[in-house]
């Protein structure tokens, strides 16, 4: 029987992602995204839950993570559950649930609050900006 794991997020980045290196110099991307859900309730009260997931990002995807995105980026993560466990130090087995990234997309407009993306001028200063007379453009 055939099984999926997928999970596909919208959400804002809690704060800047932790890029370690292992042993063999593979990058690793760890960050926390925050998701909202709102609802009116029976009385008509509006409420919200706030949900964290613990994404974490390998190899170039990690690095690119680590270089664009900032604490309030919004990003469109797709990827998989993974559950992890482990001893710690004292001897108690622990264990977390996190999405490993397979892809991820910077979202939000240049220059907002959080946002990562440059504006035309400082991604390529060399270029002019090009004008177009009004009655060529076709809408």
């Amino acid at each position: 029987m055939a099984s999926v794991n997928k999970v596909i997020l919208v959400g804002n980045l809690g704060a800047e992602p932790e890029v370690r290196y292992t042993t063999s110099g593979k990058a690793v991307a760890s960050f926390n995204l925050a998701t909202k859900e709102q609802w009116t309730g029976k009385d008509g009260e509006k409420s919200d839950r706030t949900e964290w997931h613990r994404i974490v990002a390998w190899a170039r995807l990690g690095e690119i993570c680590g270089e664009y995105l900032h604490k309030g980026s919004q990003v469109y993560v797709e990827g998989r559950l993974q559950t992890r466990t482990w001893e710690d130090r004292d001897g108690n087995k622990r264990s977390t649930t996190e999405i490993v990234a397979q892809s991820m997309q910077m979202l939000g407009s240049p220059g907002a609050k959080g946002g990562s993306a440059k504006s035309k001028e400082e991604r390529f200063p060399d270029e002019e900006p090009v004008s177009i007379p009004e009655d060529n453009i076709p809408f």
